[in-house]
C-alpha cells in the first residue's frame, strides 16, 4: 500500500492545485538550511528536493549577499524581488513573498517561509475576473480563480495586508496569509465553486494586528452563461469591537504576568513587558530608592513648605521597554534620576494621580530642556502622546510609571487612563506584597501549587475532581500531593501521598517523590513493586539528609503513598499503599474501604508491599484522601470515617459536588494539617472498542494482522489512520517473531482520544531502539514506530511482555 501524495518536507499550506499555476514554497530555518521544498520550488528552479533538503538557502542565490532579506524579515513578514540561480546556472529574478513563523515541537525557534508563482495568469483573464469582481464587491475585495489564485485586490485589500497586488498575484490565501481562518476561507471557496452557497468566515490578515478580526463574505462570479468562474470575498473589521478585545486581553495578561514573582525588579519588567507594544510604543518604571512606610493619597519627601524638595524624590530605573527598531526611553534600567516637581513623574508622585500629555505639551516641552537625555528621545522616536501613572498600593506608593506613543497613530485618552491604572495598580499590590514574613510563606505555597498538577490530562477511563487545602498552622504548608497519570492500554493510575513535616523543606521533597511516581509509573510497574522502589528512594533521599535533625531533615522518611491503576477494559482496579490510608468505594450506593494490605510507610526499607484486585461496576466512584481529612480536632477517626460515609452515601451528578460535600461535612474549620482529595467515576470501555487476536507463530502472519488491523479501523470508521498503523503492527508484530516465544496477540484499542497498537509475546526480553547505520539492513523499526506514534513503550507482566504504540486521533 502506498502512502498518499503529500510529504514532510512541504510547507503546510501546498496543495496540488487543478489549474491556475503552482506555489514555489521553501521553509528555511534559523540556521540558513532548507527544511521544506514544495513541488512548484522545483518547477521554479529546477532541483529535485532530494538535492536541496539540508543545505544551505545561500545555494539558491545569484548575488553572495542575497540573502538580506532574513535580516529585514525581522518582523512578522516581508516581500520583494530576490535573485535566484537555476540549477543549470541562469539567473531568475523573482518576486517572492516571505513570513516568519514560530516553530512549536520539538525545540521551538523560527523558521521562514518563501512563497512565490511559478506561473503567472492570462492578462485577459485576470481584467475580466477583475471587472466582474469590484462591479460586485465594495470596501475590501480580492478574487480567486479556480485553481483559488488571486487575480485581482482592490486598493483597500493592499492596503490592509500592506502588500502591493503584483506581489500577492498567483498565491492562494493561505499562501498570502497564512493565520487563522485562511484555511477555513479556502475551503468555502471550493464549497461555493462546486455549487455551495455564499460563505461568511472570519479571518485575520495582519500579522502584525493578530487581535483584529475580519469579517469576510465569500460570493461566487459568474460569466455571462451563468457559470462559476471565480470568487470574489469582500472583508470588514469592527474598530470598537477590536478595541474593547484588545484592552480585555491586555487586562487579561497583566492578571497572568504581572507579578509571578516576590521579586520587585521582576515585577517592574513584567509591567513593561505586558505594556509594550499591546499598549504603548515605550514603557519605563522608576521606583522609589526608599519606599516611605507612612500612608496617604501619595508620600512625597517633605521641603521646608511642605512640598517637595527642589531636587524633587529620587527615582531608580527598573524597567525600560520599547517596541523593535525604536529608541528605548532615556536613561537604561539602574539609572538614579531626579524627578523635578514639574515633569510628569514629579505631578503624578506629589498629585497621587496620573495624567495624560500630548508631546507638544508645555510640560514635556519643560521637561525636555531640563533632560537632555529625554529630548533626545523625544525627537528620536517622534512620541507625540505620554501618560504617567503612580504605583500606589494600600495608600503606599512606590514609584511611577511612564507611557509614550509614537507609532500608535491614536493619542492616549481618558480609557487609556483606566487601563494604565490598572496595570500599575497589579504591579505595586505584587510589590507591596513582598514583605519578608509574606514573602516566605509565599514562596512555600508557591512551590507546593507549582508542584501539584495544574490541570487534569486528557483521559477517558475515568471522570475526576480534585481538591487541595493547605493548612494554616504556623508549622507552614505541608507535602501533601495527588497525581493522575495516563498509562499504556487506556489506563489511567491514581496517585495520593503525604510528605512527613512542613515548610519548603517538606514541599520539595513532595516534589521529588511525586516525579519519581511519575518516573516510575512511564515504566508501567505494577503498584507493588512501584512503591518497592519507590521506598528505595526515600532511603536514599534520607541518606543524603542524614547530618540534619529533626524531622524536617528526614529526607521523606515516614512519607505514605497510595498507588492505584484503573484498566477501563477489564474494569479492575490494581492498588497498593504504603502505611496509607485505604481508599473508599462507592458502587450501587453502597460505601466499602478496600481491603489493600497496609505496608509501612516509605523510608524504613526492606519490607515488602503487597497489592489488591477488584472488578468494579462502571459508574463507581473512588475516593483517595490524606489523613489530614481522618484528623479533625473536635473528633475521633471512626467519627471522621462515618461523615465520609455519609457524604459518599448521598447520590451527587457532579464529582465536585462530592468532593464539597465531603469537605464541608467533616470539616468545621481550617485544617491544621494539609488535606489533598481525589475521586473518581469509573467509566468501561466495551468490546466494541477493543478487538484482540491470537497470531500464529509464523512470520507469514505479518500480513494477516495488517490486514485484521486494517479491516477493523475501516469498522471504526478511522480509515485515515489505517496507513500508520499498518506500518506499526508490521513493525511490532514482525519483532515479536524475530526476537519474542509464542503466544504472539494483537490487540487494538480505541477510545475517544487515542487509538493503541499492543503486541503481546511470552519474552520477557525487551526491545530497545538503535540508530542504523547507513548500510545496515535492519535496525530501524523501532525508530520509525517512535517517528510515526505520540507515545510507544514496554509493558512487563510475569509471563511476558507487551509492547506498545499510541497515536491521537484528530476530531473532524
Amino acid at each position: 500500500m502506498e502512502r498518499p501524495p503529500t510529504s514532510p518536507s512541504s510547507p503546510a499550506g501546498t496543495h496540488a492545485v487543478p489549474q491556475g499555476g503552482r506555489t514555489a514554497a521553501v521553509t528555511v530555518d534559523e540556521r540558513g538550511v532548507v527544511t521544506g521544498w514544495s513541488d512548484g520550488a522545483g518547477v521554479l528552479l529546477g532541483y529535485p528536493a532530494a538535492e536541496i533538503l539540508g543545505h544551505k538557502a545561500t545555494e539558491l542565490l545569484a548575488e553572495p549577499d542575497g540573502d538580506t532579506w532574513r535580516e529585514a524579515a525581522a518582523g512578522a513578514r516581508w516581500s520583494g524581488t530576490v535573485a535566484l540561480r537555476h540549477h543549470d546556472g541562469h539567473r531568475l529574478d523573482h518576486d517572492v513573498l516571505v513570513h516568519r513563523r514560530p516553530v512549536g515541537e520539538p525545540l521551538g525557534g523560527t523558521e521562514w517561509l518563501v512563497v512565490s508563482a511559478v506561473t503567472g495568469l492570462p492578462p485577459t483573464t485576470g481584467q475580466e475576473m477583475g471587472e466582474w469582481a469590484f462591479h460586485q464587491s465594495p470596501c475590501v475585495a480580492a478574487v480567486f480563480d479556480a485553481g483559488l489564485r488571486l487575480v485581482r485586490a482592490s486598493a483597500g485589500m493592499q492596503r490592509a495586508l500592506s502588500l502591493a497586488e503584483g506581489t500577492m498575484r498567483g498565491l492562494r490565501l493561505t499562501d498570502i496569509a497564512p493565520y487563522e481562518g485562511s484555511a477555513e476561507a479556502e475551503a468555502g471557496m471550493r464549497r461555493i465553486l462546486d455549487g455551495g452557497a455564499p460563505q461568511d468566515v472570519h479571518l485575520h490578515l495582519d500579522p502584525a494586528d493578530p487581535v483584529r478580526d475580519w469579517h469576510a463574505r465569500i460570493v461566487p462570479l459568474t460569466d455571462p452563461g451563468g457559470r462559476v468562474r471565480a470568487v470574489a470575498l469582500t472583508a470588514h473589521s469592527d474598530p470598537s469591537e477590536r478595541l474593547v478585545r484588545q484592552r480585555m486581553l491586555l487586562l487579561s495578561d497583566a492578571g497572568t504576568h504581572i507579578g509571578t514573582t516576590p521579586d520587585v525588579q521582576r515585577t517592574a519588567r513584567e509591567l513593561a513587558d505586558v505594556a509594550v507594544p499591546a499598549f504603548a510604543d515605550a514603557c519605563a518604571v522608576d521606583l522609589l530608592d526608599t519606599p516611605p512606610r507612612s500612608t496617604g493619597p501619595a508620600h512625597r519627601p517633605p521641603g521646608r513648605d511642605g512640598g517637595p524638595p527642589s531636587g524633587g524624590p529620587t527615582l531608580r530605573r527598573a524597567a525600560v521597554r520599547a517596541v523593535p527598531d525604536a529608541p528605548p526611553p532615556p536613561h537604561p534600567s539602574g539609572d538614579v534620576l531626579r524627578c523635578p516637581p514639574w515633569s510628569p513623574s514629579g505631578r503624578c508622585l506629589a498629585d497621587g494621580r496620573g495624567a495624560v500629555y500630548a508631546g507638544d505639551d508645555e510640560v514635556v516641552g519643560r521637561w525636555a530642556q531640563e533632560d537632555p537625555q529625554a529630548a533626545a528621545w523625544i525627537r528620536a522616536s517622534g512620541a507625540h502622546s505620554l501618560l504617567a501613572v503612580p504605583l500606589t498600593a494600600a495608600g503606599v506608593t512606590f514609584g511611577v510609571a511612564l507611557f509614550g506613543r509614537n507609532r500608535w497613530t491614536e493619542p492616549f485618552d481618558a480609557d487609556d487612563l483606566w487601563i494604565a491604572e490598572q496595570l500599575a495598580a497589579r504591579a505595586a499590590t505584587s510589590i507591596h506584597g513582598t514583605a519578608r514574613s509574606e514573602r516566605q510563606h509565599t514562596t512555600t505555597m508557591t512551590l507546593q501549587r507549582s508542584l501539584l498538577p495544574h490541570t487534569l490530562p486528557e483521559q477517558s477511563a475515568l471522570d475526576i475532581a480534585t481538591r487541595y487545602l493547605p493548612s494554616v498552622s504556623q508549622a507552614g504548608v505541608g507535602g501533601d500531593w495527588f497525581d493522575v497519570i495516563p498509562l499504556s492500554g487506556t489506563r489511567v493510575a491514581l496517585v495520593v501521598g503525604d510528605v512527613v513535616g512542613h515548610g519548603i523543606r517538606a514541599a520539595a521533597t513532595m516534589g521529588r517523590v511525586r516525579t519519581a511516581v511519575r518516573t516510575l509509573a512511564d515504566v508501567d510497574l505494577p503498584p507493588d513493586e512501584l512503591l518497592s522502589h519507590l521506598d528505595d528512594l526515600v532511603v536514599h533521599l534520607s541518606a543524603e539528609e542524614g547530618d540534619g535533625d529533626g524531622e524536617e531533615a528526614a529526607g521523606g522518611v515516614g512519607t505514605t503513598c497510595l498507588y492505584g491503576v484503573y484498566d477501563p477494559v477489564t474494569r479492575r482496579l490494581d492498588v497498593a499503599r504504603a502505611g496509607h490510608p485505604p481508599p473508599a468505594v462507592v458502587t450501587e450506593g453502597a460505601v466499602t474501604f478496600l481491603d489493600v494490605p497496609a505496608g509501612p510507610p516509605l523510608g524504613l526499607g526492606g519490607l515488602p508491599f503487597e497489592s489488591f484486585e477488584t472488578e468494579l461496576p462502571e459508574g463507581s466512584v473512588i475516593a483517595l484522601y490524606t489523613n489530614g481529612l481522618l484528623e479533625p480536632r473536635d473528633h475521633d477517626i471512626d467519627d471522621a470515617l462515618d461523615k465520609m460515609v455519609a457524604a459518599l452515601a448521598r447520590p451527587a451528578q457532579s464529582l465536585d459536588t462530592v468532593c464539597d460535600r465531603i469537605l464541608t461535612s467533616m470539616l468545621t474549620h481550617r485544617p491544621d494539617d494539609d488535606i489533598a482529595l481525589l475521586v473518581a467515576r469509573t467509566r468501561a470501555l466495551h468490546a466494541d472498542r477493543v478487538a484482540t487476536w491470537q497470531l500464529p507463530f509464523d512470520l507469514a502472519a505479518v500480513a494477516e494482522a495488517r490486514k485484521r488491523a486494517t479491516d477493523q479501523l475501516v469498522a471504526w470508521r478511522l480509515e485515515d489512520a489505517a496507513f500508520i498503523t499498518e506500518l506499526i503492527v508490521s513493525e511490532l508484530v514482525t519483532n515479536a517473531f524475530r526476537y519474542g516465544r509464542p503466544p504472539v496477540r494483537l490487540r487494538l484499542i480505541h477510545d475517544d482520544h487515542a487509538l493503541t497498537c499492543e503486541v503481546f509475546d511470552s519474552s520477557s526480553t525487551a526491545p530497545h531502539m538503535r540508530r542504523a547505520h547507513t548500510y545496515d539492513e535492519g535496525g530501524r523499526g523501532l525508530l520509525l514506530v517512535g517517528q510515526l506514534s505520540q507515545r510507544w513503550g514496554t509493558r512487563h507482566a510475569s509471563t511476558g511482555k507487551t509492547v506498545w504504540a499510541e497515536q491521537f486521533l484528530t476530531e473532524d
